[in-house]
């Protein structure tokens, strides 16, 4: 992935840069995937390509960029969505400066995802919201959510499907799905919620590649195996916090990074914080069961 954000010459910025608010950030990644936050007022990017999938979100400003030769505007909560290996600039539209998220996508996890079948192309490189951008919105929801092998897998099944989707070629495969093998990975994502189960496990137990199996658990169950065992944890965390445990020991022995990473996944599960749940459950009465006493 030579040349993301990360790679790209400084000589390919423009030497107006100046204004102290511009910014790029790097959250967490790993092998074949990356994710930034930019913002650029008075900076400008020169032509320059990417070995990997480019797929933006503007979050505030006009963005805008010239691709495959003609100029594109990306307004905010639009995607934008480079092929790999295309030639593309980028400034801002207006002087109240742009700011964008985006990932870095390898194309050998997007191929791997549909089968080895060939890389999708979206023509249009400015998306309006549909079903399928909102799906690759999410994966930039929180760029600093820790990455383990089994999220990546689901970043890979998770752009693959909205790529070919876009690019109008929906899935048209037989719809199946083996219950055992993935009611196996259930069953064992459920009892080892708080370790750090590797993809090769599962696919051990289930006797399918990675991306088989994520196909196939989404189908059966409506989430991702990472999502799954996220949720799970969730549950292990909640309890303890209604038992008075720390926050920080909850979180810990539930099988989060941190705090701060409980905190995070708690809220988009709950609706709250974690040490507001707590406040909270500690006045419900132990004899309430009434729906209107219970989240």
């Amino acid at each position: 992935m030579a040349e993301t954000l990360r790679g790209v010459d400084p000589d390919r910025l423009e030497r107006s840069c100046s204004r102290r608010r511009d910014s790029i950030r790097f959250g967490t990644g790993t092998l074949g995937f990356e994710r930034a936050e930019v913002y650029l007022s008075s900076c400008a990017f020169e032509p320059h390509r990417h070995d990997t999938y480019a797929i933006g979100i503007t979050t505030t400003g006009v963005q805008t960029f010239r691709y495959r030769g003609a100029r594109r505007i990306c307004l905010p909560g639009q995607m934008h969505i480079l092929h790999p290996d295309e030639t593309h600039d980028g400034a801002a539209g207006t002087d109240d400066g742009f700011g964008y998220r985006i990932l870095y996508l390898a194309p050998a996890l997007v191929r791997r995802a549909l089968d080895d079948g060939p890389l999708p192309f979206v023509a249009d490189p400015v998306q309006k919201p549909t079903p399928a951008t909102r799906r690759l919105a999410s994966l930039l929801a929180d760029i600093d959510e820790p990455v383990s092998d089994l999220a990546i897998v689901d970043v890979a099944a998770t752009v693959a499907g909205a790529l070919r989707a876009l690019g109008g070629r929906p899935d048209t495969s037989r719809v199946t799905i083996d219950i055992a093998a993935v009611e196996l990975v259930r069953d064992y994502l459920a009892t080892h919620a708080q370790e750090h189960t590797a993809a090769s496990t599962l696919e051990r137990i289930a006797g399918a590649d990675r991306f088989t199996i994520a196909r196939h658990f989404r189908r059966a169950f409506g989430t991702s195996p990472d999502r799954y065992r996220t949720l799970r944890r969730l549950a292990l965390a909640r309890a303890a916090i209604e038992r008075g445990r720390p926050l920080a020991e909850a979180a810990a022995n539930a099988g989060f990074a941190d705090q701060s990473h409980m905190t995070r996944q708690f809220k988009r599960a709950y609706g709250m914080t974690p040490a507001h749940w707590a406040e909270l459950s500690t006045r419900i009465p132990a004899s309430c069961n009434a729906p209107r006493c219970r989240s």
